[in-house]
């Protein structure tokens, strides 16, 4: 059994995927995210264009030969070759298991090894602006087998990070961590210990075993599919014999307040998480009515000619204008380029509705698309502009910055602004997996034209557009942000709708 550094760090991300790499069934792995796809051919070229540079030298072997690739690594370290690209080394251990360590580079250092005055310390070549704890532990893991096959260890190794340069690892601090992992990996497979599902949208999103975990979760609705659940407190819930949604929503906040990283805040939110999911409902957050920050943005909106159906809504800052705008930005963060200002003119009176997709077809265009922006949310002066999380008026400060837009063109603008994800969040609980505007839409019955389409997906088609001048990729990015802005839109009128419902049942009842 091989076991690499790719390996460990799947395992640090989720032991059931260094798992199902193993022993899962092929038939039952998705197909390869064309995001991840592109992640991996970035990451290819930025190593291609660090070797470009340099004189390296790379071992020679068939494909997937790899004791073959550890023969010809090891002759170019037992010659003293400066510096080895892409070499490959095995180790032999217990229990029928193999070390394979394939760093992007090792670098000929001074010091004694088995090879003479001389010996090979890793370097890994990544994308990545910072030195993630995943990436050490990997150059670790390559630092362990070299020391094995040379008979010494290397003082130091490096990670090479796209923007940050040369960062060098602690060896010493990190090889405990590393041995701890690499143990708990090799036990888990050698004993073929299947680890328990728990679907994490953030690191879940990309591995081909996805669908497969999702189905098995959703079968009897696991925990982990409610919002908030963390590993740490799944195994808090375990210890107290609460495994189920019906088990926890019957549960009484009181006694999951004196559990670590709960309180009371996180005790009520998770119990009010189960009933909605249990019941299939929407449930108002009676004790957010009013919310204080939203009705501090609401006291900054002074002049802004806006009509609300519910007097509490005022306060909530949740306008209903004659006319109301909805934005969704597209860009792509390698190139930091804001590609795409969709937005959604709604114009209620008339029930109008028009689609303005500002688009730069390069990176060029940016300033452009953000003139044309600029120019066409002050042609609706008095418009709140609706948007789903914070990344909007992020970037439009950013790019104010950027292009020297005056201040009193940004400031007045940013004020406009109403964040639905903030609002959703602090006062209504939905039985959803994710707060993110795709489940609730969906679950409130808005449908995408493109269901596999998202933001990671438009990023790859304009990596696509830009590269082949094909046209259909700029009309599947259009098609998505348009469905974006409208499915914003969408959720925006079924918030009013049910506050106010439930706003005048209370006060009916009351």
């Amino acid at each position: 059994m091989l076991i690499d550094a790719e390996q460990l760090t799947n395992y640090q991300r989720c032991h059931r995927r260094a798992y199902l790499d193993v022993y899962g069934h092929l038939a039952d792995r998705d197909a390869t995210n064309e995001y991840l796809l592109k992640l991996i051919q970035d990451s290819q070229e930025n190593q291609r264009l660090f070797a470009q540079k340099r004189e390296l030298i790379q071992p020679s072997y068939p494909p997937n030969d790899w004791h073959a690739a550890h023969a010809a690594t090891l002759e170019l370290m037992q010659e003293g070759a400066e510096q080895i690209y892409q070499g490959v080394l095995l180790v032999e251990g217990a229990d029928g298991v193999v070390l394979k360590s394939n760093p992007d580079l090792l670098v000929k250092q001074p010091g004694r090894s088995l090879f003479g005055n001389w010996l090979y310390a890793p370097m890994e070549i990544k994308l990545g602006k910072r030195p993630k704890m995943e990436y050490q532990i990997a150059v670790t893991f390559h630092a362990l087998v070299a020391a094995e096959v040379q008979g010494a260890w290397c003082e130091e190794a490096w990670l090479m990070l796209r923007e940050r340069g040369t960062f060098s690892v602690d060896l010493w601090e990190t090889l405990p961590r590393m041995q701890e992992i690499l143990d708990g990996c090799i036990q888990m497979l050698v004993n073929q210990q299947e680890p328990e599902v728990f679907i994490a949208r953030s690191r879940c999103s990309l591995c081909h075993w996805l669908n497969h975990c999702h189905a098995i979760a959703k079968a009897d609705y696991h925990l982990s599919l409610l919002p908030g659940v963390t590993p740490t407190r799944y195994h808090q819930l375990q210890a107290l014999n609460l495994t189920t949604v019906r088990s926890l929503a019957e549960t009484n906040p009181i006694d999951l307040e004196p559990l670590p990283g709960f309180g009371r805040e996180t005790a009520y939110k998770l119990v009010r998480q189960a009933r909605s999911a249990l019941h299939n409902q929407a449930l108002l957050m009676e004790e957010n009515l009013p919310f204080a920050g939203i009705a501090a943005t609401a006291s900054n909106r002074g002049k802004l000619p806006t009509y609300y159906p519910h007097p509490v809504l005022a306060t909530l800052d949740i306008p209903t204008a004659p006319v109301e705008l909805y934005f969704d930005i597209e860009a792509e963060p390698s190139l930091n380029l804001a590609y795409l200002h969709g937005v959604l003119v709604v114009e209620r009176p008339t029930n109008i509705q028009t689609y303005y997709p500002l688009l730069a077809e390069s990176s060029a265009a940016e300033i452009q698309v953000w003139e044309q922006f600029l120019e066409l949310v002050w042609r609706y002066p008095n418009a709140p502009i609706f948007h789903f999380c914070p990344y909007e008026v992020q970037t439009v400060e950013r790019l104010g910055k950027l292009y020297g837009t005056p201040a009193h063109q940004i400031k007045p603008l940013i004020s406009r602004f109403v964040d639905l994800h903030e609002r959703i969040t602090q006062l209504v609980t939905l039985p959803v997996e994710s707060y993110a505007l795709k489940p609730i839409a969906r679950w409130l019955g808005f449908d995408w034209r493109d269901p596999s389409a998202n933001g990671a997906q438009s990023i790859c088609w304009y990596s696509q557009w830009l590269s082949t001048g094909d046209r259909t990729y700029l009309d599947s990015i259009l098609t998505y942000n348009e469905d974006d802005c409208r499915a914003t839109h969408h959720v925006k009128d079924w918030l009013v709708g049910f506050l106010v419902e439930s706003l005048s049942i209370k006060a009916e009842l009351a």
